[in-house]
This record gives C-alpha cells, structure tokens and sequence, in this order.
C-alpha cells in the first residue's frame, strides 16, 4: 500500500517536471490592432432606419494610445 502512494507521489512529481511549457506572448502593440477602414474616396452609406448593408466601413475606431502601468498591485 505505502509504495502505491510513493509511485503516484513520483509519477505526479515526474510528469510535472516534464510538463510542455508554452512560448511566453508578445506583448500587444498598436500595430496588432487590426481595425477594417475603407479607402479614400469610397463612398459612405446614410442609413435611415433598419437595412442590411453588404459593405460596412468604420470611419473612427476609438483613441488607440499605450501608457504605461506606473502602480503596483499591492494594498495601499
């Protein structure tokens, strides 16, 4: 009995150590933000009410800027 709880203790401890370890990721850039906007020159649609428009276009996505986080996670 005890050698069953000593096997299973080192198979845990064995398939810990030989677990994949995954690629850390790259952080996110403002170059990794994929926004879908249309051409100039294309002309923009004036919806009035509920349609279905085959070609959508997005004329302003957000203000997209980084700044840095400067605070801990500690309690205050």
């Amino acid at each position: 009995m005890p050698t069953i709880i000593i096997v299973t203790i080192l198979a845990a401890l064995l398939s810990y150590a030989l677990r994949p370890r995954p690629p850390t990721p790259q952080p996110v850039t403002l170059n990794n933000v994929g926004v879908p906007t249309i051409a100039q020159g294309t002309p923009v649609p004036v919806i009035f009410g509920d349609c279905w428009v085959s070609q959508w276009a997005v004329l302003w996505y957000g203000d997209l800027s980084t700044t840095p986080i400067k605070a801990s996670g500690g309690k205050k």
